[in-house]
């Protein structure tokens, strides 16, 4: 059969390529860009092309297979579901068919350690001379992530879109069963549904929860962690099965336990030696459901490090939002918690399972508690969370980069940073007043430089009547195309001298509340007959008397009104006015106003914003831009 897959250098997807390849199938693949893994699946004589393209399934493709992460889009998709003769399936379908068709079949699965299991597994028959073929979602060593030999099939059985009912195992390994996949279980009772159905199918069911290691105590110095240990257990009990002998397999049990696959514990920085308390540290773990969390926590904690400080990166909104409080309860153990954005993989937003859903939670516990600071803080990016371990490190932290999204993406700038001793120039932030700029409470490479000269006197000396009471100077006004009571401040201006350089308005790309004006706005120059009609157009105290006076600790408006409508009037309806994270609350009077208390951490701001946004999405389908500067919120 002519097989194409889709996502082809996926960890998933690699292996049930090279195994279809290997069984006497066409097989071709591409994906958005080249990697170690395409490169090896050239090498075994795969095609892989750059990119996604309808044409890659035209040419005598039978097959198409794709992850449920490929949305209905795909241009690949489209066309094999157009075309006559064109089969799709999923990427767990093709594998249990190659998996039943094995003589003798051996699937780990479970909601956490299967790649673990399995890679043990697979090691202790490859080192018993059983002769296995494997198909793992992980590569620990120089293992890929299959090979293909006479003996047992070893793969790692995923149950997250319901393929794992399909198999039918000579041998059932079942490490743990927590709720998972909230995206395609509804409850925790559909999910155990379907190991249920895999175990009804099978001759023989090992489950983790009953093997004892009382026979086994050379595990506890083999490998770190109690759940490492019981993954050991089942990849023992496997090779017991198949009847080898006990003095065979603990021979053979420093070697295929030597390392872990990539991203369980992963040593990052230093390069040699352990991490631990003498020094900073980095590890990286795909950790992304709390029980796996807490393995972490206790591996890293084993360690003894001086400060454990966690950069976790949720993976999907769904999990997020089910899980929360359990994500909470184990998080709140770490001595600094820097929350990413949610890793969506393929969801879309979802209401209560954005990373200020979790934020909140843990703020929500600590202002419960009376804790007068807070070990938790929102980062707007990948990049930010690690400048901002990187620029406070000090011996004996121990940092790991947690999470099974791309937050594994800025393990490059880690060894950069780390071996240059980190040297950004730091990106420069002019502001004015500074009244409308939101500064994040994580240390970070922006260098705010306050603008002086003629850009830098208040914008109220301009004697604009509707602009009274807006606060800023007139570069800051310039900037964010300030305005009010339909009215921005581009109206009056003729050119702006940026950089040293002046520009007249119509190159500046003023906007709604923006311009494209980047860098330090020194001088501004207007045109003096509309700047007198401007100041002619009513009475500042009429202006004054229509707009609101905010309270203390407020940036202003911290959306823009989208085109044709309010912000301030879609956040109300949505419900806005009810929130509060921490030390930030909507403002009473006014729903697209955020109240900060004294004191109160920046990123309490952040979060709370982020919820105002997702409430409008949620209920309007409208995706509002932040006014205040700084601001990510999507």
């Amino acid at each position: 059969m002519n097989c194409h897959f889709m996502g082809i250098g996926g960890v998933g997807m690699a292996g049930v390529a090279f195994l279809l390849k290997k069984a006497g199938h066409a097989v071709t693949g591409c994906d958005k860009c080249a990697s170690p893994r395409t490169r090896w699946l050239e090498a075994n004589g795969i095609p892989v092309a750059t990119g996604h393209d309808a044409a890659h399934v035209a040419a005598g493709v039978e097959r198409l297979v794709v992850t449920p992460a490929v949305p209905e889009t795909a241009p690949e998709l489209v066309a094999a579901r157009a075309a006559n003769g064109v089969a799709v399936s999923f990427r767990g379908e093709a594998l249990a068919e190659l998996f039943n068709a094995a003589a003798c079949g051996v699937a780990i699965c479970g909601t956490h350690g299967k790649t673990t299991t399995a890679t043990y597994t697979a090691r202790l028959l490859r080192l018993l001379g059983a002769d296995p073929s494997w198909c793992i979602g992980g590569e620990a060593g120089s293992d890929p992530v299959a090979g293909v030999g006479r003996g047992p099939f070893v793969v790692e059985a995923d149950e997250s879109d319901g393929t794992l009912a399909l198999y039918r195992a000579r041998i059932l390994v079942i490490t743990s069963l927590d709720y998972d996949h909230a995206d395609h279980f509804k409850t925790h009772a559909d999910y155990l549904a379907c190991y249920d159905r895999a175990a009804a199918q099978a001759e023989t069911v090992i489950r983790a929860e009953t093997l004892a290691d009382g026979a086994w105590p050379e595990l506890g110095r083999l490998v770190l962690g109690a759940h490492n240990v019981r993954n050991a257990l089942c990849a023992i009990a496997v090779c017991r099965e198949l009847g080898f002998a006990e003095d065979a397999i603990r021979a053979a049990l420093p070697k295929a336990l030597a390392d872990l696959p990539d991203r369980r514990f992963q040593r990052i920085w230093p390069p040699v030696g352990e991490p631990g308390a003498a020094a900073f540290s980095v590890i990286a773990d795909y950790a992304h459901h709390p029980r796996e969390i807490a393995c972490a926590v206790e591996m890293a904690r084993s360690l003894k490090p001086k400060r454990l400080r966690v950069l976790f990166q949720p993976h999907r909104h769904s999990r997020t939002k089910a899980l929360k409080d359990d994500f909470a309860a184990v998080l709140k153990t770490v001595d600094e918690l820097v929350l990413l954005p949610v890793y969506a993989a393929f969801e879309k937003p979802l209401l209560g399972g954005d990373a200020a859903d979790l934020y909140k939670a843990l703020r929500d516990g600590e202002t419960q508690s009376g804790s007068a600071s807070s070990m938790v803080k929102l980062a707007r990016n990948p990049l930010e969370a690690w400048r901002h371990a990187f620029l406070t490190r000090r011996d004996g932290d121990l940092v790991i980069l947690l999470g099974a999204g791309d937050v594994i993406g800025l393990v490059p700038r880690v060894l950069r940073d780390m071996e240059s001793e980190g040297g950004d120039s730091g990106k420069i932030v002019y502001v004015g007043a500074g009244t409308n700029t939101w500064r994040s409470d994580l240390a970070t490479d922006e260098i705010y430089v306050k603008t002086d000269g003629p850009a830098g006197r208040p914008g109220a000396s301009l004697g604009i009547p509707w602009m009274a009471g807006v606060p800023g100077t007139i570069g800051g006004w310039t900037k964010m195309n300030a305005g009010a009571f339909g009215h921005s401040v581009s109206e009056v201006i003729r050119r702006v001298k940026v950089d040293g350089v002046w520009r007249a308005a119509a190159d500046c790309g003023f906007a709604y509340r923006h311009s494209d004006v980047v860098g330090e706005i020194q001088d501004v120059e207007f045109d003096e007959a509309k700047l007198a009609a401007a100041r002619a157009d009513g009475s500042a105290a009429d202006y004054l008397a229509k707009r609101k006076k905010f309270p203390p600790g407020t940036k202003g408006s911290v959306f823009k009104n989208p085109p044709g409508d309010f912000a301030g009037r879609l956040l109300e309806e949505a419900g806005a006015k009810t929130l509060r994270v921490g030390g930030a609350r909507v403002w009473e009077e006014h729903a697209n106003v955020i109240v900060l208390a004294p004191g109160a951490p920046a990123s309490d701001f952040l979060a709370l914003a982020r919820l105002m946004a997702a409430r409008v999405l949620d209920r309007f389908g409208v995706t509002l831009e932040p006014e205040v500067q700084g601001l990510q919120t999507a």
